[in-house]
């Protein structure tokens, strides 16, 4: 048994680079999206090493719309295709670091191989600040002329344009993007957004369906109960700030206590040290 993680990552070669060597594993294969509007020349050498891959195509991913979601879908299903046995896909952003060694991240989910791994809640009762991310209209992956003009016309007069409804009695939940997929949920997801073309519509004119898609399929489905309600990482947000917080050695301690196998988001052009800091407890030494 294997476990895969696929990163999305858009920025800073080095800190890049530092993630891949943590998660590296005798058992552990490293898939890699690149950001298509990135240069992708002072990543190169990343491939080079062991069962490091970057997946094709790339794509530009833009913030919290649907451009994530095809890409994800794309490498899930390549990924499964191998033919490699995994426990599961772990899905990282570039900004991410674990907090415990590989072997123990590993010695965990190969013990659950038939869970998922996801936070969620249902948005109507639960996460009602996300509602207007399903009702209102969002345009910007579509490219036409004049589409934030009318995606503003819609919203602005919303008795001439009915509000979104998620179509096939589904209800949604949601959460975080990041999650440990097990194979069986993400062959699932990945055939039902191809076999529901409405659904994929929708989304796709959805804002911050990143964090919506997953969960709002799996949870609906027959495979729910496999779905464990822990994304396994540490993610701190201000009131009302969309963004995670930069994490610091102000946050080491913090870190350590959470008992959480990964966190975010990390900076290495404004704190490095923390990523020392998490080598040093998890008894990784970087081969020099």
């Amino acid at each position: 048994m294997r476990l895969a993680h696929f990163i999305l990552a858009h920025k800073n070669p080095h800190q890049l680079e530092r993630l891949v060597k943590r998660l590296m594993h005798a058992d552990a294969d490293i898939y890699i999206h690149l950001d298509a509007k990135t240069d992708i020349t002072p990543y190169k050498h990343i491939a080079t090493l062991p069962n490091v891959f970057f997946t094709e195509p790339r794509k530009p991913v833009g913030w919290a719309d649907f451009t994530c979601i095809p890409v994800c879908l794309d490498a899930f299903d390549d990924i499964l295709n191998t033919g490699k046995t995994y426990s599961h896909i772990n899905l990282l952003s570039g900004q991410d670091y674990p907090l415990k060694s590989a072997e123990d991240i590993q010695a965990f989910l190969f013990q659950h191989p038939d869970k998922t791994f996801m936070r969620y809640r249902d948005i109507y009762k639960d996460w009602p600040v996300t509602i207007s991310r399903l009702e209102k209209y969002h345009f910007g992956v579509y490219k036409f002329p004049l589409k934030y003009r009318l995606q503003w016309l819609v919203t602005k007069f919303p008795w001439f344009f009915p509000k979104k409804r998620l179509p096939n009695n589904l209800t949604a939940y949601g959460r975080s993007q990041w999650f440990a997929i097990d194979p069986v949920c993400a062959r699932y997801a990945i055939d039902y957004m191809r076999e529901n073309p409405n659904v994929f519509r929708f989304f796709k004119m959805t804002w911050g369906c990143d964090e919506i898609v997953f969960q709002t399929i799996l949870i609906n489905s027959h495979l729910k109960d496999r779905v464990i309600n822990d994304h396994l990482r540490y993610i701190r947000f201000k009131r009302g700030n969309a963004n995670p917080d930069i994490l610091t050695m102000d946050d080491a301690k913090i870190l350590v206590d959470s008992g959480k196998f990964y966190a975010r988001k990390f900076d290495t052009e404004k704190d490095e040290k923390i990523l020392d800091y998490l080598d040093d407890i998890a008894g990784y030494k970087a081969a020099t």
